[in-house]
């Protein structure tokens, strides 16, 4: 009997770390043994792979199998180890030659179908950035793994067909009935090729020209956008909070190939195995509810912790709608993401590391009956419960949002004007495209992509804007109505203005817009 191995990956979070999967055939009695730190799924295998095996026309070996999987001190979950593992067995048994480097990525069905697993994107990644260029994967996610520049990907519906490509006698090997098939050939309702249910078509995006009124939140959904701002809207019901913050995605550019192949790795792991067959080019939109808990908004679960709302609107919006009614906590932890672009989850099996450097928009009522904004004549809130309810919402989050606006209430002059007269978003996208521009000619070099980004040795460096410019700013920190932090924010939103207006540098009038931005006060 004899020794064999084989490659995979292991990922937590989005690292994904090389593993060696070697196969040894004992002389003792029949036993299969999986070792090297595998999760219950994992273990759960060793009869799914016989199985597979079988029926594919090249059983495992009746001896004493024994499947280390290296390094032992790496926690290793989920079934994208199956393919692997079998790959390894049948060439320590001397049924199928060595493959080498070949790394292999695929769950196997009892009937020895290749099923699509998910993280397959990061996976190949991983693989790449060690060397190792082919990839053997299902055919589901044979068009999501060749988005990897530098992989070489094969595809495959079924282990029978992986034994034959990589030198085995096709003699013997049989290949399982179509996934999906029924009973007279046809496929299920809506099913396409192979079995598998297309995408639905997306719907258009919201359009800004359908936003009656709002002038002041016109401009600065145009001034987030522009620069990668953070956000705060506090109006009454139907003020149109909602509407605005839906609207921004459409404004914003598309994503470049790097930040493209972030946010579908993200996707690639915690959507459907198998959906993934194009980089994302627009950036995403999460909108939870205000009762998601912090696992659900940061990422959590069991054993290696899964990327949550946070994560899953990186480079793009994430939306907090009715802020105040989140626990306190889940917003406060907001905090961490909104300095450094990330996530950390730790865990006792693994500390997990997400990206998630989006855009922070909240919108909220100015009270719990929400009717105390302009005269609240109607508001039956007591002063103490106004405070206490937007109270929620913490001074050191509030400080890290750039912008932060009443939304006043629609008049009927407004609203009879009707939807469309305003600039829809096609027509604001390319002033924000322009303004985009100009920062990355400014940033080039500096790793830095948006205004929103700056730090403070550049805003009171290279890019300090002279003395009589930021004097309001001075002002307003002497009268303590502006932190250190606040300081560094309106200058930031300010060298957008001045991007958006095609200047070089902000004026006086740059500044003055921004601080009127940061001017909100909660009833």
């Amino acid at each position: 009997m004899g020794f064999a191995r084989t490659w995979a990956v292991a990922l937590v979070g989005l690292d994904g770390s090389m593993v060696e999967v070697e196969a040894d055939i004992g002389q003792t009695l029949p036993a299969f043994s999986i070792v090297g730190l595998p999760d219950a799924a994992l273990n759960e295998a060793r009869e799914r792979l016989r199985a597979a095996a079988r029926n594919s026309g090249m059983p495992l070996s009746p001896r004493k199998l024994t499947v280390n999987l290296t390094p032992a001190t790496l926690p290793k979950r989920g079934s994208l180890f199956d393919l692997a593992i079998v790959m390894s067995a049948l060439q320590a048994a001397g049924d199928v030659p060595g493959t080498g480097r070949t790394v292999f990525l695929a769950e196997l069905g009892l009937d020895g179908a290749l099923r699509p697993v998910r993280g397959i994107l990061p996976a190949v990644m991983a693989a790449v950035r060690a060397g190792h260029e082919h990839i053997v994967v299902s055919a589901a996610n044979a068009a999501e793994a060749a988005m990897v520049p530098g992989a070489r990907v094969q595809g495959f519906t079924c282990l029978a067909e992986v034994l034959a490509a990589a030198g085995a006698d096709p003699a013997g090997l049989r290949r399982p009935a179509p996934a999906g098939s029924v009973p007279g050939g046809a496929a299920p309702d809506g099913a396409g090729k192979g079995g598998v249910v297309p995408h639905p078509a997306p719907r258009a995006a919201p359009d800004l020209a359908d936003v009656a009124g709002q002038a002041d939140g016109r401009l600065a959904l145009e001034i987030a956008a522009a620069g990668g701002h953070h956000l705060l809207m506090v109006g009454p019901p139907g003020s149109g909070k909602t509407m605005l913050a839906e609207r921004l995605p459409g404004l914003l550019p598309d994503l470049e190939d790097d930040a493209a192949m972030e946010v579908t790795a993200i996707h690639s792991l915690n959507g459907a195995a198998g959906r993934c067959t194009a980089l994302i080019r627009r950036p995403p939109f999460e909108a939870p509810h205000h009762t998601a808990s912090t696992a659900a908004l940061f990422g959590g679960g069991a054993g290696i912790p899964r990327p949550g709302a946070a994560s899953r609107a990186h480079r793009g919006v994430l939306f907090l709608d009715e802020a105040p009614e989140f626990d306190r906590g889940v917003i406060d932890a907001l905090r961490q993401p909104l300095e450094n672009g990330r996530v950390v989850i730790d865990r006792s099996a693994a500390s997990a590391v997400y990206p998630a450097r989006f855009q922070l928009v909240l919108a909220a009522n100015p009270c719990p009956c929400g009717q105390s904004g302009g005269r609240g004549a109607d508001c039956t809130c007591t002063p103490r419960v106004r405070r206490s309810y937007f109270g929620k919402l913490s001074g050191p989050l509030l400080d890290r949002v750039d912008l932060q606006i009443t939304v006043p209430k629609v008049s009927y002059g407004e609203l009879a004007a009707g939807a469309g007269q305003g600039e829809s978003t096609a027509q604001i996208a390319v002033r924000v495209a322009r303004a985009r521009a100009a920062q990355a000619e400014r940033l080039h070099g500096l790793g830095l992509r948006t205004n929103a980004e700056l730090g403070g040795s550049l805003l009171h460096g290279a890019l300090r804007p002279p003395h009589p410019v930021t004097a309001p700013l001075e002002r307003a920190m002497d009268r303590g109505s502006l932190t250190a932090r606040g300081h560094q924010r309106v200058l930031r939103v300010a060298w957008t203005l001045a991007d958006l207006e095609g200047r070089d540098a902000p004026v006086a009038d740059d500044v003055d817009t921004a601080l009127y931005f940061r001017s909100l006060v909660p009833a």
